[in-house]
């Protein structure tokens, strides 16, 4: 300040010398007919003050816009603080499923940005979980215009429109997800299984190859493994079904390349040899799959076929001949029991069935089948017993099927589980308890440690 206030001073001494120096008046020009005369100390006095003061106010307005954006900013950062309060905790409020509280919350945060993605993102899925689908696709929309190109926002806005039966915009929107990120794997698996969902098997396989080359882990690769598997015999179903034989084969063998023990595919080419009329080739396909695979299903089916070609014979030696490799298993012996009883071979069914009784102490189809064999020798008394184990006689007994997945029962075959939609998971194994034991007996599972190719 006192070296300021001196160069005022020394600024005062120069112009006083100055004006001894320079007496003369100038003539200052305001307008072309307004002037006045002054002194040229007076001029230079007016002039310096002048550049003073709009420096000055220069100084001041960049000070005062100073102000201004501090406060603004200080402002924006207080309201980002309460956004982010507020949105943490309606997170965490969603985390816990308390819905009602975390809407509230982020309600709030949209009422001081309407534009915050991911509250709309979030809140859409709170709206979806409570079934409110319109407001979720809304809200998911709302935050797709704000950001075109985020994957979560379409993978959110894709789920909305499935839930809401809405399955080709649901496809359009998985699509361009995979236009920005092909090998986005939550995109793929999501767009397969819509495709499955509404049996488009053909649009599912290019997807599911798709899926396939992707880095996965061991357990996950058997998975989506199992998953190609059922496609591809799907599609060869679909061409069957269009009489178109060889391009159902094509697909059927590929899966049979892919996995030797698929039975359902194996079961399709069979389908596709009686299509063309070739049964003893069908009949044929189907033993050799069966010693590859040794799966009981496969016995069943031939079984219906050597029946209605009228040659019982040929199932009846290929039962023996497993029960000659495997003389302990009762589940075989159990089946061999039910052919005789069906092909009205009385003693040689109660021969066989009886040998198993001895064996077990719950068996439920066995004791159907016993007690009707009673009746038919005329031997009441047995026949009561066989049926108090055994309820609900029908004149054919049908032993269901199961999943090994989802334990699912049915007395129909079918190449994928009609509850959990696995492929080739039924088991044919009748419920028996072992007397000597007391547990349950099942069949065991199948292996081919070195299948060998069989069409």
């Amino acid at each position: 300040m006192p070296f300021i206030i001196l160069i005022i001073f020394a600024f005062i001494g120069v112009v006083g010398y100055l004006a001894q120096l320079n007496p003369e008046r100038v003539t200052f020009f305001i307008t072309r007919q307004t002037s006045f005369e002054m002194p040229v100390t007076a001029l230079i006095l007016f002039s310096t003050a002048f550049g003073g003061l709009l420096v000055i106010l220069s100084a001041g307005i960049r000070e005062t816009r100073n102000l201004f954006l501090n406060w603004k900013y200080a402002r924006l950062q207080k309201k980002e603080a309460q956004i982010e309060t507020y949105y943490t905790e309606a997170v965490n409020a969603f985390l816990g499923k308390r819905y009602r509280d975390a809407t509230l919350l982020f309600q709030k945060v949209l009422a001081l940005n309407p534009n915050h993605v991911s509250t709309l993102l979030r809140l859409g899925k709170i709206q979806r979980i409570e079934k409110n689908f319109n407001e979720a696709i809304r809200l998911h929309r709302r935050a797709r215009s704000l950001d075109e190109q985020n994957i979560e926002v379409l993978l959110a806005l894709s789920r909305d429109l499935e839930e809401a039966q809405r399955f080709e915009e649901a496809i359009q929107h998985l699509k361009e997800i995979l236009h920005l990120d092909e090998t986005n794997v939550a995109a793929l698996t999501r767009l397969r299984d819509l495709y499955i969902r509404l049996q488009h098997w053909e649009e599912a396989h290019p997807i599911q190859e798709k899926i396939m080359k992707l880095p996965l882990s061991p357990e996950a690769n058997q998975k989506e493994r199992v998953i190609f598997l059922g496609i591809k015999y799907e599609i060869g179903r679909l061409f069957l079904q269009r009489d178109q034989r060889e391009i159902a084969r094509r697909y059927f063998k590929g899966a049979i390349k892919l996995d030797k023990g698929f039975l359902p595919a194996y079961i399709g080419i069979g389908e596709v040899h009686l299509k063309e009329g070739k049964t003893e080739l069908a009949a044929a396909l189907l033993e050799k799959a069966y010693e590859m695979t040794q799966h009981l299903i496969l016995l069943h089916r031939l079984e219906d076929l050597y029946l209605e070609m009228g040659e019982p014979e040929k199932i009846l030696q290929i039962y023996r001949k497993a029960i000659d490799k495997d003389r302990h298993n009762i589940v075989l012996k159990f089946y061999l029991g039910k052919l005789y009883y069906r092909l009205e071979m009385i003693d040689d069914a109660l021969e066989t069935l009886a040998e198993i009784d001895a064996h077990v102490e719950y068996f439920p189809d066995l004791h159907k089948i016993l007690g009707n064999i009673y009746m038919r020798r005329r031997e009441p008394d047995a026949a009561v017993e066989a049926f108090k184990k055994g309820l609900k006689l029908k004149k054919r007994v049908l032993v269901p099927y199961y999943c090994a997945e989802c334990d699912y029962h049915t007395i129909e075959w079918s190449g994928r589980c009609g509850r959990c939609g696995r492929w080739n998971s039924y088991q044919a194994n009748p419920i028996l308890i072992d007397k000597a034991n007391k547990k349950a007996l099942a069949e065991t599972p199948y292996s081919t440690p070195h299948p060998r190719e069989i069409i």
